[in-house]
């Protein structure tokens, strides 16, 4: 008989407290709550043109995100104003920095939005999104969540975030033994520290790693820690592998001791933003304008190698409340509001390695929505 982990019994609760939100939610909505959404035109956008929408089915590595003009797309205010509330885990992580660059800039309150930034655990936003207390979600497509629409929950992954760089070395890393190099590591039996754990997006790229030396998800031990703590942990042998962050792996880098077994996939973001029912269905049109300025502000302050100008570094290091050094050491992020097919899949993959998964995996069109950001650009689907 399998013993349930903590992990594994944290995901089984925020799974259980989402589908009692969905219930609740069910009982409010009245008699239209399966009536199919009206289709909605989708017009060409200036700035927008064959560039602003790639292949989702293209993972290449060297894919070139998609980008629009500077400045594009343009606002489209709505009639009437509205306030949106997002959660996310954090504010002083890199690929939250568009979300805080949008507020500061004013992108939001160009097309008559009101955004607040809440920072909120994602066990505790999960049955906020679910009643609608919460707008958006600033996070991704977690074992729990996908547990969540399967019990039949109105949740949707409607854009990506980032993928790496192709020089960052963010991801999984191992302290070696003898006779151990980065090529030959055997990782089965061995403790990782993470503070994320198994039912997190990051299963996905850790099992695909760990497979590669001989382990699996279910053939490591996990001990989850704080982030100040992890890295301590891999040092002082209290774990004997760890999935670092950036900029920490910038600590044992270079250290022969220490080795890179791989990270997030190149070109697949592995979150963003998720709606619920109120901008899904609700209020789609202020769903579509978070969206656009969104877009518009990746296009028109994040398009490139944005580290590459000082003052906007100094900038986000204010908005974060980092350091400016500490930004500067890790390569820019590939901001990237578009999602991979097949990704939900993957996920869903991992967390069953992982046994963290609940019922019959998820189809893709019931936990992905790529319909909103093409509108906000004028692709039609």
């Amino acid at each position: 008989m399998r013993t349930r982990t903590p992990l594994t019994r944290t995901v089984a609760l925020v799974a259980a407290a989402l589908l009692a939100a969905a219930g609740c939610a069910g009982n409010d909505s009245g008699d239209d709550t399966g009536a199919a959404a009206a289709p909605r035109t989708v017009k060409p956008v200036t700035g927008c043109g064959t560039g602003s929408w790639t292949d989702p089915a293209d993972l290449a590595p060297d894919r070139e995100p998609a980008r629009c003009d500077k400045g594009a797309p343009a606002a489209q205010p709505l009639a009437k104003k509205r306030k949106i509330t997002v959660a996310t885990g954090t504010l002083s992580a890199e690929y939250v920095a568009p979300l805080q660059v949008a507020v500061s800039k004013g992108e939001f309150a160009k097309e008559g939005l009101t955004v607040e930034l809440r920072v909120l655990p994602t066990p505790d936003a999960l049955p906020l999104l679910a009643k609608g207390d919460v707008d958006a979600q600033w996070a991704a497509p977690e074992a729990a969540v996908m547990n969540g629409i399967n019990g039949g929950f109105d949740i949707k992954w409607v854009a990506g975030n980032f993928s790496p760089d192709p020089t960052s070395k963010s991801g999984l890393w191992v302290r070696l033994k003898d006779g151990e190099s980065a090529g030959h590591v055997d990782m089965a039996g061995r403790k990782m520290g993470t503070m994320i754990g198994k039912g997190s997006v990051i299963a996905y790229p850790m099992d695909t790693s760990l497979k590669k030396h001989g382990g699996g998800l279910d053939k490591i031990s996990f001990q989850q820690l704080g982030s100040a703590d992890v890295l301590t942990a891999l040092q002082n042998g209290g774990v004997d592998s760890a999935w670092l962050l950036d900029p920490v792996w910038r600590k044992v880098d270079g250290d022969k001791k220490y080795a890179f077994l791989g990270g997030q996939p190149v070109g697949e973001p592995l979150g963003g933003l998720l709606f619920g029912p109120t901008l899904l269905t609700e209020d789609p049109d202020a769903g579509v304008a978070f969206l656009r300025a969104y877009i518009r502000t990746v296009n028109t302050y994040f398009s490139g190698d944005y580290k590459s100008d000082p003052a906007f570094v100094a900038e986000l290091a204010k908005l974060m409340k980092i350091d400016e050094a500490t930004l500067r050491s890790t390569p820019s992020m590939r901001m990237d509001w578009e999602i991979r097919k097949g990704t939900t899949d993957r996920l869903q993959q991992a967390y069953r390695d992982a046994g963290v998964s609940a019922g019959k995996p998820v189809p893709e069109e019931k936990a992905v929505d790529r319909a909103m950001y093409g509108e906000a650009v004028g692709h039609t689907l």
